[in-house]
């Protein structure tokens, strides 16, 4: 009998623990308190507060994470989990796709979020049209459940939903964006996320407030803010003076006076971008990047690991593929390595012993630094070019206008698996494309109809091996870039979501008790 009473006492104590630690948490969280204050790399546009405005690039989910949410999306410990939908299912022939929605929950202005708003937000998002051209209807079945209806089997519905492929899957009030329209939704948006739209002043800052009807839980620090600072140095300075509490991708000597001072962090993130050399005129049979051995020569020009060593401290690493490794169906590639002696040989073979004037190097901004250096080491082997630095909208609009010419240092940061990373450069029809090979365009259709896995994977990997046979462009590295982190933080939540570039989610950034 003691020894059962033992039992039962230790089972209602356990319980208790376990009742009351969550509890205790939530009253510690009630009321948020204290701002937070990051400096970013890059001006903030409004077009990245609405969702549906989404089109490719991941630099909108940094606002996303905090003003909106998703039925399904990247979060720490699995990159497709359920958010706004409590669950879904998938029908046997893999056509239905039934989404359980959460319910009783409100927009940050009050409106229920219901059904309605699933299928209003999926048909207003314009950069999907691979999603919308997949998807036949969206049917609302009840207030707490939504049906996708597809014409045909395809296997990466949930990528392109679930994860941050696009912004279709992100929930915006159907209500309030049909009566202020789309311009007013953006000046004053209203979403399910964490924190609520405060103010915006174009090129200084973003203000945003805690939302405390949460529903996954009230966020720690009441007041977020964000400001724009383009400058490395004066981001670092910010810092030092204890302006700003994080200080966004600091440049080789910032990051280097933030590693000696005992008052600060350095910390990295990133993992999602890979950054590589594309050869633009490769298509055109008169350009001399046509030729295979000029494209070869001019990655044997590039010594990957100092690029990554100068611009990142060393923590990017050299990449063959610009695919992530950690990407469902990725193929392992070796990097290119620096052999500047066998880059003069294979110009010397293609008819350019004395080298060539290769016109202009597109530098994605605000990454002009590494831009520089790749000039000096194609210079160094004969390869001449200019960069032309721009802003980031215009480098942007010219890229996917497909009229530039020369060469490019992109990236793609696109989500997903390696067929969605693959979508945008590698089919002929891909938004960065601006050419490709009728026997890749092929299998890759194929492959998006597949649903036998190794199948499919055979088929990608098959892909990828073609591509880096035929050096259709110059894989550098897998951007991990360094950022400081002040003495008020407790967790800049960076990295919790792996990969992911920024703090997220932001209902866990927490500043350090007074």
């Amino acid at each position: 009998m003691n020894r059962r009473r033992r039992l039962v006492l230790a089972v209602i104590l356990a319980g208790t623990v376990f009742a009351g630690g969550p509890a205790d948490e939530t009253a510690a969280q009630a009321k948020p308190e204290g701002e937070m204050r990051w400096a970013l790399y890059v001006t903030l546009s409004p077009v990245w507060f609405d969702p549906g405005e989404v089109a490719g690039q991941i630099t909108p989910f940094w606002i996303l994470y905090a003003l909106h949410d998703a039925l399904v999306k990247p979060m720490p410990g699995n990159l497709m989990s359920p958010s706004l939908a409590e669950s879904w299912t998938v029908s046997a022939d893999q056509r239905v796709y039934e989404f359980k929605l959460r319910e009783g929950l409100k927009f940050h202005n009050g409106d229920p979020f219901t059904s309605e708003d699933v299928k209003f937000s999926f048909h207003r998002a314009k950069g999907s049209r691979t999603l919308h051209d997949k998807v036949r209807e969206v049917v609302v079945v009840s207030p707490s459940r939504v049906r996708f209806h597809l014409h045909e089997p395809w296997p990466d519905f949930m990528t392109f939903y679930g994860t941050m492929v696009s912004g279709a899957g992100w929930i915006v009030p159907k209500k309030y964006v049909e009566r202020v329209g789309d311009d007013g939704f953006k000046k004053a948006p209203v979403g399910l996320g964490p924190y609520k739209f405060v103010s915006h002043t174009p090129g200084i800052e973003l203000v945003m407030e805690a939302y405390e009807g949460y529903w996954r839980k009230t966020p720690s620090v009441k007041r977020l803010v964000f400001k724009s600072v383009p400058e490395s140095t004066t981001r670092l300075a910010m810092l030092k003076r204890g302006e700003i509490d994080i200080a966004y991708l600091l440049e080789a000597p910032q990051a280097q006076e933030v590693k000696r001072d005992p008052n600060l962090k350095l910390a990295f993130s990133g993992g999602i971008a890979v950054f590589f050399l594309d050869f633009l005129d490769q298509w055109d049979p008169k350009s001399p990047w046509h030729d295979r051995r000029m494209r070869l020569a001019a990655n044997y020009a590039i010594d990957r690991q100092a690029l990554s060593d100068a611009e990142t401290l060393g923590a990017s690493k050299p990449a063959g593929n610009h695919v992530p490794p950690t990407f469902e169906f990725a193929l392992p590639l070796e990097p290119y390595p620096y052999d500047p002696a066998k880059a003069k040989k294979l110009l010397a073979e293609a008819g350019y012993p004395n080298g060539f004037d290769a016109g202009d190097l597109h530098q994605l901004p605000p990454y002009f630094s590494l831009g520089e250096a790749i000039v000096g080491y194609m210079q160094a082997v004969g390869i001449r070019l200019r960069m032309r630095p721009m802003e980031r909208g215009a480098y942007f609009a010219l890229i996917t206008s497909k009229k530039a010419k020369g060469l490019c240092v992109c990236t793609s940061s696109l989500y997903g698996n390696a067929a969605s990373r693959l979508s945008e450069v590698i089919p002929s029809e891909g938004t960065y494309a601006y050419g490709g090979y009728p026997d890749i365009d092929a299998l890759f259709k194929e492959q998006a109809g597949e649903t036998d896995r190794k199948k499919r994977e055979a088929t990608l990997h098959q892909i990828q091996r073609l591509v880096y046979e035929r050096v259709r462009y110059g894989p550098i590295f897998q951007y991990v870039w360094p950022s400081g982190v002040g003495p008020r933080v407790a967790e800049p939540a960076l990295m919790l979501i792996n990969p992911y570039p920024w703090s997220a989610p932001l209902e866990e950034v927490r500043l350090k008790k007074p």
